[in-house]
């Protein structure tokens, strides 16, 4: 019955293709959601997938990079003191109020107050030595190329950030963050731009470890040392994660996107279903002629879902071929998206759900396969 299932579909292909492309259409749906989730609730955790380091030290409780508060100086201390620890990096992160041209008003913006040196760890995945040196001029800042024309400006234009003049002394990629535009600047320039009642004290500390593999056993020292100090320590993917599930689940955005994929999901099998009943009613006779034959009704409902199987197959591959474009064009133009290997996996598997619930849906129309429709 196998090779009877491919057989009806390579000989009655075009009525089993637009069942191919709806599925195909399921699965790109689904892809791009998905890439446009990563990517754009990624960014949430821009900060920590970007830079180095092992273990992140924070106020207690802080669920992503945006609701830090300051943390004392103990914190590095504390860090310091442990034989494990190779480095500890001061991040300073705070709200600013970007001024620049009279027609762009006023833009909320975050800064993030990072070492310069050529080896620091903030941001060493998306700073070339050079760039991050350029820093190093007195309110100096960097942004993120594609946040140029949000604000008014281009590389060498100059901004009132929290009441200071600055000069945008370089741009970068891979910088922008969920919910404004992240303004990068030296430890130094960031403290003048504090203008709160915390100024001089930093919001994070990153910790590079001798044995990366030792971070758990070290965050839990640290956690133990920071209750006195009212600080807490985090993992890197430990931290990264909390940042997206906040923004995911917390704010509620991430629940409307979820509530858009189920409906995806469900559209997606009512018209798959439609157009493979569609085929399957098409072919009626022939199914007819196989129970007149002596096939079974079980063995006929079989060859049905092995075809569901091949249009679930053929729609994933025809799907995922034009996701791979849609993202990449997506990148080009600097939307966020980007895709796992996992969310392939499960995205790959609804559609073939889908594909093989739209089958289950076709089996109705073989009631209708009676030897006695061939006397008509």
């Amino acid at each position: 019955m196998v090779p009877l299932a491919r057989k009806t579909l390579l000989h009655e292909w075009r009525r089993f293709l637009p069942s191919g492309f709806a599925v195909a259409f399921s699965g790109l749906l689904l892809l791009v959601q998905a890439a446009l989730v990563l990517g754009i609730f990624g960014s949430a955790a821009v900060y920590v997938r970007k830079s180095g380091g092992d273990l992140w030290l924070g106020f207690p409780g802080t669920q992503s990079i945006e609701l830090g508060r300051p943390i004392s100086a103990q914190a590095q201390i504390a860090a310091l003191m442990d034989p494990a620890v190779a480095r500890v990096e001061p991040f300073n992160w705070l709200d600013g109020d970007w001024r620049g041209p009279a027609d762009k008003g006023g833009v909320s913006v975050f800064i993030s107050g990072i070492d310069t040196h050529a080896d620091a760890l903030m941001f060493a995945d998306a700073l070339s030595p050079d760039l991050r040196a350029r820093l190093d001029e007195p309110d100096g800042v960097i942004v993120d190329r594609a946040d140029l024309a949000k604000l008014g400006l281009d590389v060498g234009g100059q901004a009132i950030l929290n009441g200071h003049r600055v000069r945008i002394v370089g741009a970068g990629n891979g910088l922008r963050a969920l919910g404004g535009v992240n303004i990068l600047t030296s430890l130094e320039t960031s403290r003048r731009l504090d203008n709160g009642e915390h100024a001089g004290q930093v919001a994070y500390y990153v910790v590079k470890l001798k044995d990366p593999s030792q971070a758990s056993a070290v965050q839990a020292r640290l956690d133990a040392q920071g209750k006195a100090g009212r600080f807490q320590a985090w993992t890197r993917d430990d931290f990264a994660r909390n940042a997206v599930i906040y923004w995911m689940f917390e704010t509620g955005a991430g629940l409307g996107v979820m509530f858009l994929a189920v409906v995806v999901v469900l559209v997606g099998a009512v018209i798959t279903s439609q157009t493979l009943m569609g085929a399957v009613a098409g072919s009626i006779r022939e199914y007819a002629t196989l129970h007149a034959l002596g096939v079974g009704v079980r063995a006929l409902r079989r060859v049905v879902l092995e075809q569901a199987a091949w249009v679930g197959a053929f729609g994933i591959l025809v799907g995922g071929l034009g996701t791979l474009i849609v993202v990449a064009l997506a990148q080009r133009r600097d939307v966020p998206a980007q895709l796992s290997p996992m969310i392939v996996v499960v995205c790959a598997a609804l559609v073939m759900v889908i594909a093989l619930l739209s089958g289950l849906a076709a089996l109705r129309t073989l009631r209708k396969a009676d030897p006695a429709l061939l006397l008509r």
